[in-house]
């Protein structure tokens, strides 16, 4: 079993990323692989509904969004998937936003293939607007049949530098406990 963290935050080896590594402790010493996919910083498109995904029927953009489409690819062969995001202007970064647009319209015409795999939303927050993020990644993993597993408070965690989200303790538990959640999750679909 495979569990892909999705980074959407242009900041390598920031927060958010820190926090996708804290839920992945959790599911490695359940025995679950984990695969860090730095998104944030890519060279990335919105949807355009130029449709031709719809036409085609496979999954893919088709407008010249390879970083997109690479990301997909590794979402289909994943047994889960976590989608990471810092909170811009009270909202999820660009980078998830185009994420969830452009995979979610191209993959919903390609038969909802994403259809019961378990996806959990991880946030990073300087001060306002984690819940609305939190909730944008969420209606993605919603729209696509997926199962949400829970924590011990909702995903995000308090942090502005670079490390900072580490001295949020309570942030931290909640993405421990949303590992060992997710793995006891995953045993239970694939076992």
């Amino acid at each position: 079993m495979k569990v892909l963290g999705i980074n959407c935050s242009p900041r390598k080896r920031g927060n958010t990323e820190l926090l996708i590594k804290e839920v992945f402790k959790a599911l490695e010493a359940n025995g679950i692989k984990t695969e860090l996919f730095q998104l944030g910083g890519k060279n990335v498109n919105g949807c355009i509904a130029c449709t031709k995904c719809r036409e085609a029927k496979d999954g893919k953009c088709h407008q010249k969004n390879a970083a997109i489409n690479h990301c997909i690819s590794k979402m289909l062969k994943a047994d889960a998937i976590i989608i990471g995001s810092p909170v811009y202007f009270s909202d999820l970064s660009a980078q998830a936003k185009a994420l969830i647009d452009v995979a979610g319209y191209a993959l919903r015409g390609a038969g909802n293939p994403l259809k019961r795999k378990p996806g959990a939303a991880v946030v990073a927050v300087r001060r306002a607007g984690a819940i609305h993020a939190f909730d944008s990644i969420n209606h993605f993993f919603l729209i696509n049949e997926m199962i949400i597993p829970g924590s011990s408070y909702w995903n995000i965690a308090i942090g502005r530098e670079k490390g900072e989200v580490a001295k949020d303790e309570e942030g931290m538990k909640t993405m421990r406990v949303l590992g060992e959640n997710m793995a006891w999750l995953l045993k239970r679909l694939k076992g």
